[in-house]
């Protein structure tokens, strides 16, 4: 069985595409999934008036304003590979729900507006990247419009994000003059042509980048490719493996996702490049992909995919062994034992029932609320595994319901929409109004318009009084117990229960945190938290 394991570990890719909102994260997730024989036919994020979307886009709210605010979740088959896709949302304002998703994966595909360069958000998700070393492949989209320069997009990536770029491919001419890409490893071009709905089978392909029909076809921008390929392979370093594993190296791509064009190559690429599932830390030790015993922890909390049955789906990333449908697991934080029978896999909100999985699968396990982010689940031995961040809000708003007879639905919505984690919930210990804490305001408007679609409650969201959160714990050795409830008793009219019942202290001003540090120098307080319980108590930072 353990070679068989192995061999199942070693055909998995498992990544996330990130980028900034409008680079083309969700039309390129969309044409890998085209181009790996996943659908048939693709829709558009900007067709939102027609009846197809994007099939990662599931959320009504995202097929209303044609942008990415749930991170999904795709596994296709290619090459005799397993592609687990993981699709972020591109918003700022969900950028926690993308760092838990990075947790996940053993590698990011980043998508750069060719016209816009290296943006934002990129930057913020580059960082999460390279704190982790994840390799990263770069696709430069958009090639059919008026865009940057090769050259200078290249510098401007390797300036803006501390990366060495290795180009391979290279784009001949933009906008109307887009001719198509050079392959530099295949030693071939990639002839354009737009407008393709479907892949097409075959695509024109001519041999030799030095090949003279090239330049009697291309002209001035087929010359001014291959000058600019000599000055790149005399400047560039050759690709280094272990430089591209550790995250300091980069390949590049180029092309036009909505033109279907470039995509062939970057699918390829993660196949050939992208590392399968690697070790994976917990607190009591290293966990290695092809142990025989299954492990995995949940980075992500979905409700209502199927509104029709009120559903919950706990995302798992399976770091062990082999998952059986209707084996016995041990939830590790509660000791509660699960047999999952109706596992399943997903294309986006569609999803099939599952039997089996190995390192590096997602799978989805639909709980009434059983499961929580960041559970670890094992066969029986007592596991956590790390990294699972929450952050402490920096907007927050309280809620209330317009009809008082539907206060219990707006308790029940929130009660789910803050388990997922893209919203956090806050109950004060004086008072009944709810508060909400959120990283920005379009988390607000989406839980809004959740609260009503799914859970047929109006709610009247209002600007709150507070701008800090600290959780508070206080270390056991100290006699932790005690003063944290002295603490909390002579501060109850500004503390608040979290969504796993930590002791939150909400502030209005960043100067009462400081008096109350100096007050209170034996309690801890922390601007994250990694999980309920144990990993809370032992391993948070301030």
């Amino acid at each position: 069985m353990s070679a068989e394991l192995a061999e199942q570990v070693r055909q998995r890719r498992t990544f996330a595409i990130i980028s900034h909102p409008d680079a083309g994260k969700t039309t390129l997730t969309e044409k890998l999934l085209l181009f790996s024989g996943a659908i048939q036919i693709a829709g558009s994020v900007k067709a939102r008036k027609a009846t197809r979307h994007a099939t990662s886009d599931w959320m009504e709210i995202e097929k209303q304003r044609g942008i990415s605010v749930a991170s999904s979740v795709m596994q296709m088959e290619y090459r005799g590979c397993t592609i687990n896709l993981l699709d972020t949302p591109g918003h700022q304002d969900f950028s926690e729900d993308t760092y838990r998703v990075l947790t996940a994966v053993d590698a990011a595909l980043m998508v750069i507006d060719a016209a816009n360069g290296v943006e934002p958000q990129t930057r913020r998700l580059l960082q999460v990247c390279r704190a982790r070393n994840t390799p990263i492949l770069t696709f430069v989209n958009k090639m059919d419009r008026e865009v940057q320069e090769p050259l200078a997009l290249m510098d401007e990536i390797e300036r803006e994000l501390g990366m060495t770029v290795v180009p391979f491919t290279w784009p001949v001419g933009m906008a109307k003059f887009f001719g198509g890409v050079l392959d530099l490893r295949k030693d071939q071009m990639r002839v354009f042509s737009p407008g393709e709905d479907r892949v097409a089978g075959t695509e024109e392909i001519v041999d030799g980048i030095a090949n003279p029909l090239l330049n009697e076809r291309f002209g001035d921008v087929y010359q001014q490719a291959a000058g600019e390929i000599e000055l790149v392979r005399e400047a560039a370093p050759a690709f280094d493996e272990a430089e591209f594993l550790a995250g300091r190296q980069t390949p590049m791509f180029f092309g036009s996702a909505v033109n279907n064009f470039g995509v062939q190559e970057v699918l390829d690429a993660l196949v050939d490049l992208a590392p399968p599932p690697g070790p994976r830390p917990a607190i009591q030790r290293t966990v290695a992909p092809d142990e025989p015993k299954f492990t995995g922890v949940v980075f992500k909390i979905q409700a209502n995919m199927d509104p029709a049955h009120r559903d919950r789906i706990a995302f798992l990333r399976v770091a062990s062994g082999q998952f059986s449908r209707g084996m016995n697991l041990k939830v590790v934080r509660s000791g509660k034992t699960l047999r999952p029978n109706t596992v399943v896999t997903f294309m986006s909100q569609k999803r099939e029932l599952l039997d089996e999985a190995f390192a590096g699968d997602i799978i989805g396990i639909p709980n009434h609320g059983v499961l929580q982010l960041g559970d670890t689940l094992t066969e029986g031995e007592a596991l956590q595994f790390t990294g699972l961040p929450f952050f402490a809000p920096e907007l927050f708003r309280s809620v209330e319901v317009a009809d008082p007879l539907k206060t219990k639905q707006l308790r029940a919505g929130l009660t789910q929409l803050g388990e997922e984690g893209a919203i956090q919930v806050f109950r004060p210990m004086a008072g009944s109004v709810l508060l909400l804490g959120a990283v920005g305001q379009l988390q607000f408007e989406v839980v809004a318009h959740r609260l009503e679609h799914e859970y047929g409650v109006k709610a009247r969201i209002m600007p709150a009084r507070y701008n800090v959160a600290r959780w508070v714990t206080c270390e056991e050795a100290d006699g932790g117990e005690k003063e944290l409830k002295r603490f909390i008793d002579a501060n109850s009219h500004r503390l608040a229960l979290d969504a796993v019942d930590a002791p939150t202290l909400l502030l209005e001003y960043a100067g009462e945190l400081r008096a109350i540090q100096e007050n209170w120098p034996k309690i801890r307080f922390h601007a994250l938290r990694e999980h309920a319980g144990l990993v809370f108590q032992q391993r948070m930072g301030d």
